[in-house]
């Protein structure tokens, strides 16, 4: 994607998939997640895709390896559809021996009695990542002069400057708009949404 917003995550979910098998990335809806993930997929299969999804269901339980194939890291979006994906994965990162082959995404957990068809925790073989809405350097609106893990690497005597260029009005509106990307790229006008 030629437009797409560079997100913190990127590169910490580049390493996680250097490091372990599968990576499930969770966070709410609209914050990112498949997008964030596509960019570091090779190969994608939408499991809330209204065309497909029924078919998709069948393969679940019928021929797994349907739904498993393809160039690798693989994007199994809303793979909380059907939760026998995680066992599936599991054993496929068992076996397979390598780092970085399946990349999880969902904005929600399954029901509690779906749950009980998964068998294995995924420990040692999944990481974790929480996605959330952009923050304003994703957002472009801070220049990011001044970051968190710049506060707690500098020595006592290296000063820390940044200059906040944005008007209380400006705040107001970053405030109602919020991070979620899709708020972010459309350009929202400001005197639309904060009267002074």
């Amino acid at each position: 994607m030629d437009d797409y917003r560079k997100r913190i995550i990127d590169n910490i979910l580049k390493d996680e998939l250097d490091a372990m098998g599968a990576v499930v990335l969770e966070g709410p809806k609209a914050c990112g997640k498949t997008t964030s993930a596509q960019q570091a997929s090779d190969s994608v299969i939408y499991m809330d895709d209204p065309l497909r999804r029924t078919q998709y269901l069948q393969m679940v339980d019928t021929d797994m390896n349907y739904i498993l194939s393809g160039a690798t890291p693989r994007l199994i979006d809303e793979w909380q559809i059907a939760p026998k994906i995680w066992d599936a994965v599991r054993f496929e990162v068992d076996h397979r021996r390598k780092d970085g082959q399946f990349i999880l995404t969902g904005s929600a957990v399954p029901p509690k009695e779906d749950k009980e068809q998964m068998k294995h925790s995924g420990t040692g073989r999944f990481s974790w990542l929480r996605m959330r809405p952009m923050s304003l350097w994703e957002s472009s609106d801070s220049s990011g002069d001044v970051s968190l893990s710049s506060l707690f690497k500098q020595s006592d005597d290296t000063p820390i400057r940044g200059q906040n260029r944005l008007t209380l009005y400006d705040i107001a509106f970053i405030m109602c708009r919020g991070g979620w990307p899709k708020a972010v790229d459309k350009g929202m006008n400001k005197t639309a949404c904060v009267k002074p």
